[in-house]
């Protein structure tokens, strides 16, 4: 019995003990969450007063990149330009057929090449014909966008525009049949071109074809027979154009046009080193995703083409085989 008593006295010591040790972790956990509470008041009287507390400030510090973070972070963000960013939707696979324009007037008598020449009525017709068909101008970056990254481009066929050698009446006779059909145009200017009292496109006409959503690339600081010059003066060429542009019109100038579509390896090294994604030659063709951006195809259009050719024509050059790895003058 005794003994009894004993283990009976133990064990309710060591029920009186655990009641004990309960009692204090409550007590302990309720002072926790009081001063958590308390923390919480002050930060929220000290935020409404424009303050913050320790904690408060130890918590934006945590979660707020440091500088250094914020550079990589920037670094590393998607970009609009180019070939870098996030996809946002199924990469684009179909070829897009890139027209190649000069001079939208009549040819004056004695013109040096008259078929670079594309009557005003003759281009409204042609553009007319075009959007029967079922196309759509888009710009070269947005064609690439889609293939890289699956940006939607506007419901339609995609076709590019492209302009050459910035004649004036690319502004004052293609932009407004563009603007009527809500396309744009891409123009591959070059910075010592005609100037404006020889039929050249001024600074003013350039900025406006920007400002109405076209693409500004470049061929060149001149309309230099880039596979004859040395190292030094291709750079120049090919280098510090896209750089002045980019300075002089606050566009990226992604996109390089050989001039007279002459390139060879060196030419194509120069245009990759000076960090254009791409270039366009004058071999017909439809421009891939599945081929060389720096060896784009174009058909050249030229001067009495009418809109049932030009629609031939285009059809026509869709399976040719992509440019050569050289075209040089004589080819």
């Amino acid at each position: 019995m005794d003994l009894y008593r004993r283990r009976a006295r133990r064990e309710a010591r060591k029920r009186e003990l655990a009641r004990r040790r309960a009692r204090g972790l409550a007590a302990v956990a309720l002072i926790a969450v009081l001063a958590v509470v308390a923390v919480v008041a002050l930060d929220s009287r000290g935020s409404s007063k424009g303050g913050a507390s320790a904690s408060v400030k130890h918590s934006l510090a945590v979660a707020t990149p440091s500088s250094g973070a914020r550079r990589n972070l920037a670094a590393n963000r998607p970009s609009s330009e180019g070939t870098a960013g996030t996809t946002s939707g199924p990469l684009g696979h179909k070829s897009v057929p890139i027209l190649m324009y000069h001079v939208i007037n009549p040819p004056p008598t004695g013109a040096k090449f008259p078929g670079l020449y594309v009557a005003p009525e003759e281009f409204a017709a042609q553009m007319q014909a075009l959007a029967r068909a079922g196309f759509h101008a888009v710009t070269m970056d947005q064609m690439l966008a889609n293939w890289t990254r699956g940006t939607p481009l506007p419901p339609g066929k995609p076709i590019v525009l492209s302009f050459d050698n910035g004649y004036q009446s690319q502004y004052t006779q293609a932009l407004p049949v563009l603007r009527r059909l809500g396309w744009v145009g891409v123009e591959n200017m070059q910075l010592t071109g005609l100037p404006t009292s020889q039929g050249g496109l001024s600074q003013a006409q350039i900025s406006a074809l920007v400002a109405a959503g076209w693409e500004l690339d470049t061929q060149g600081l001149s309309h230099a027979e880039l596979t004859t010059l040395d190292p030094a003066a291709l750079h120049e060429q090919v280098s510090l154009a896209r750089t002045k542009v980019q300075s002089r019109y606050h566009v990226p100038v992604n996109w390089f046009c050989y001039p007279s579509g002459h390139y060879n390896a060196a030419v194509v090294a120069a245009v990759k080193a000076a960090g254009y994604v791409g270039s366009t030659t004058v071999v017909p063709g439809w421009a891939s995703p599945k081929e060389d951006s720096y060896r784009l195809p174009r058909l050249r259009v030229l001067g009495e083409t009418s809109p049932t050719e030009l629609l031939a024509e285009i059809a026509a050059i869709r399976t040719n085989p992509p440019p050569p790895a050289s075209y040089e003058a004589g080819a």
